[in-house]
């Protein structure tokens, strides 16, 4: 597979250096993407720069993840106005052992093959550099005009909203630069790649291996993935889309990707799957013909769903969805995780009642519309109840009934409905 072309028809090119695509045709290469870990899950953002890897190796290559434990203490300036927070090693460590996990994944790591991923961190060869020593052996070979002369340095120095940049952050391009010359020489790495706003850093590290290393390597950079109305991509109300089950749960996950236009489907098939081109085409035309059927977003969700997670929780994520929008029972509701439960019904109205009123029994009335807000009196609840709009945990109910303790789900929980689409979460402590 030439890999550079499958880049191009994938729509993941953004820029390359003259003779990377003859380079790669030569025979087995090794390249690299590097991931600073700053937080203990890789959220969806991470997932073009992993996606690249994957491609890479199918064509053949041996890809390699770099995870940033020294690059991580300093804070990457590309794209950004602020300097970050700073993590101490073992927090740094500790999301470094679960970005590994989530890596193995979508690259194989053990296979015998020549091909097989590496992972590596920059703290092993970066720890023992004295200050003395680098600005000696590696920062007399940048000038400091070459290193101004970057787009994100220029950015930030320019910015109004910049609150300046730190020498730490400063730095930065030099120490990414040294990783990349240290993979040269020891694991004959020569293309490292990244997003669009790394190109600066990456072509520093090209002009070490050039200076010191007195060879030549590559670099190729994706674009930045926006969304078709211009918002950022992998943002919700919520934050960031993440690849840990605890930050954001299946559903979500699942949810997002299946709330995606038409037209960010397409483009996101081609970006996050390993669908051909011809497949991906005829997913197209089949869209077009049915969009209501929402074909292409059901194809994306559950590819990157099974893959992230497993075929299981795409199967729970699809019964979830069922719970929303189509016919449900009290059974369906009872099979969720509780975590999935919530995350069905984030954002719905709420409101905390005395789980001691269940004791006893509570009539619907009095729960709909004295103990929570579902109904504004008592006489529109029992309008509503007498012509059977009401559900209780997916069940019609009458205004006879009394709610006890029995019908909490996870023994904490009662879901109310009006009409089809209003929904209403009681939680009893």
């Amino acid at each position: 597979m030439n890999f550079v072309k499958e880049l191009e028809w994938r729509e993941m090119l953004h820029s390359s250096m003259p003779g990377v695509e003859e380079h790669l045709l030569e025979g087995m290469r090794c390249a690299y993407v590097g991931i600073d870990p700053t937080a203990d899950s890789l959220h969806i953002g991470h997932l073009v720069g992993v996606m690249m890897l994957k491609h890479f190796q199918s064509a053949g290559h041996r890809p390699m993840a770099l995870i940033g434990g020294a690059t991580g203490m300093i804070g990457d300036p590309s794209g950004k106005s602020k300097e970050r927070n700073l993590l101490d090693e073992e927090a740094l460590r500790h999301n470094q052992e679960c970005i590994k996990k989530q890596l193995s994944k979508f690259l194989d790591f053990d296979t015998k093959a020549e091909n097989g991923a590496l992972i590596v961190n920059n703290y092993d060869w970066m720890k023992d550099f004295s200050f003395l020593d680098f600005i000696r052996d590696v920062g007399k070979h940048i000038t400091v005009n070459y290193m101004m002369a970057k787009d994100s340095v220029k950015k930030r120095l320019t910015s109004d909203d910049s609150e300046g940049m730190s020498f730490t952050e400063f730095t930065y391009q030099l120490v990414q630069g040294y990783d990349f010359l240290h993979l040269f020489q020891q694991n004959d790495c020569t293309l490292q790649m990244g997003g669009s706003d790394q190109w600066g850093n990456i072509t520093t590290g090209t002009e070490m291996i050039r200076r010191i290393g007195n060879g030549k390597a590559f670099a190729i950079t994706c674009p930045l993935i926006t969304k078709a109305d211009g918002g950022k991509f992998g943002k919700t109300e919520s934050g960031n889309v993440w690849l840990d089950p605890e930050k954001t749960s299946p559903y979500s996950f699942y949810q997002f990707w299946m709330n995606v236009s038409d037209e960010d489907a397409a483009k996101y098939l081609k970006i996050f799957t390993l669908f051909t081109q011809s497949e991906i085409r005829s997913m197209i035309t089949k869209h077009s013909e049915a969009p209501h059927l929402r074909l292409l977003q059901s194809a994306l969700a559950k590819d990157i769903t099974i893959r992230v997670h497993s075929e299981e929780d795409y199967t729970n994520a699809l019964a979830a969805s069922d719970i929303l929008f189509g016919k449900s029972t009290t059974d369906d509701l009872k099979k969720l995780s509780e975590r999935d439960f919530l995350a069905i019904f984030d954002g719905v109205p709420q409101g905390a009642v005395n789980k001691e009123l269940l004791k006893n029994g509570l009539n619907i009335v009095e729960l709909s519309a004295v103990e929570t807000d579902l109904f504004s009196s008592n006489g529109e609840a029992r309008r509503m109840l007498k012509s059977n709009a009401v559900s209780l945990n997916k069940e019609k109910v009458s205004e006879s009934k009394i709610v006890n303790l029995d019908d909490l789900l996870f023994d904490k929980y009662l879901i109310l409905q009006k009409g089809k689409k209003n929904y209403y979460l009681v939680m009893f402590s």
